[in-house]
């Protein structure tokens, strides 16, 4: 399976407050995406460290009664990851349904003791 990339998620029901923090910590929002499933919003915000090194992280505004920590995971074959996580006991948080947005198939896969992954798979033209 070829990982893309790999960094935090959090999905809240008041994004702009958390985005907010994540700007006064020196992120950036590079890719805003809205419309998801209808309701959700997921801004992948970045910092660039002095010393040149990058770090991401996703924020997710979606009606969720608790915010939720998880690991956002691009992955290049989605029905592959999707396939190893079930093998491992993993569900799909949205029962059968995948999200897919003509650019990205994704949805949120939880461990048997409740631990999130997010697997997205962007659409490339060259495919």
């Amino acid at each position: 399976m070829k990982i893309t990339s790999f960094h935090p998620s959090i999905v809240t029901k008041n994004a702009e407050e958390t985005i907010a923090l994540f700007e006064a910590l020196g992120f950036e929002r590079r890719h805003t995406k809205t419309g998801i499933n209808d309701h959700v919003t997921s801004v992948i915000m970045k910092y660039t460290g002095e010393d040149g090194k990058e770090f991401r992280v996703s924020i997710s505004e979606a009606p969720v009664p608790q915010d939720i920590t998880s690991i956002h995971m691009n992955i290049r074959d989605f029905d592959e990851a999707y396939q190893l996580l079930e093998e491992r006991g993993f569900k799909n948080a949205q029962g059968d349904k995948i999200t897919d947005t003509g650019s990205s198939k994704a949805t949120m896969m939880v461990s048997p003791s409740g631990f999130p992954i997010n697997i997205s798979e962007h659409i490339r033209k060259e495919d």
